[in-house]
């Protein structure tokens, strides 16, 4: 399939979206962005906001460019607040290509244990996430519900 699309992966850390990012990127012929391993790439860490903030509307700016080009983009964001979202569709609609939205939820015990492991891996074992910070996120996590989800388009085929 070589529909052009912005696929977004939606979740907090820990429920596989860079795993999946990585998968659809290689079934659909995309660009995979990932915010995170650009972040380290560039000698940051998640953890500095005014990097990450740089680096997310650079990324965004390089996927409206590519899908201008007519190749679909996969974002890894997380796009933790419908806001975001919301924006992501508009802009990408209106540049013509249709927009997938994948919400990955894994209960937060799971996610901890995903973390605590991930945690003890370069580079995370430098800057790991705590349980609080997981906790508090958990909390600031705006989940996309029905009504939202069905304003993205279905991956192709699966009608």
């Amino acid at each position: 399939m070589n529909e052009v699309r912005l696929i977004l992966t939606c979740g907090l850390p820990g429920t596989g979206k860079s795993t999946l990012a990585r998968q659809l990127a290689t079934d659909r012929g995309a660009l995979r962005l990932t915010k995170d391993e650009w972040l380290w790439a560039l000698g940051s860490t998640p953890w500095d906001g005014p990097t990450q903030k740089k680096v997310e509307h650079e990324l965004w700016l390089l996927a409206q460019a590519t899908l201008r080009l007519g190749l679909g983009v996969v974002l890894d964001f997380g796009l933790w607040a419908r806001t975001e979202r919301d924006e992501m569709r508009a802009v990408a609609r209106d540049l013509g290509v249709g927009v997938e939205l994948h919400y990955l939820d894994v209960p937060a015990d799971e996610l901890w244990r995903r973390i605590d492991e991930r945690n003890s891996q370069p580079p995370w074992d430098g800057y790991p996430i705590r349980r609080a910070d997981l906790d508090g996120w958990l909390l600031l996590f705006q989940a996309p519900d029905v009504a939202e989800l069905a304003m993205f388009d279905p991956p192709p085929g699966s009608n």
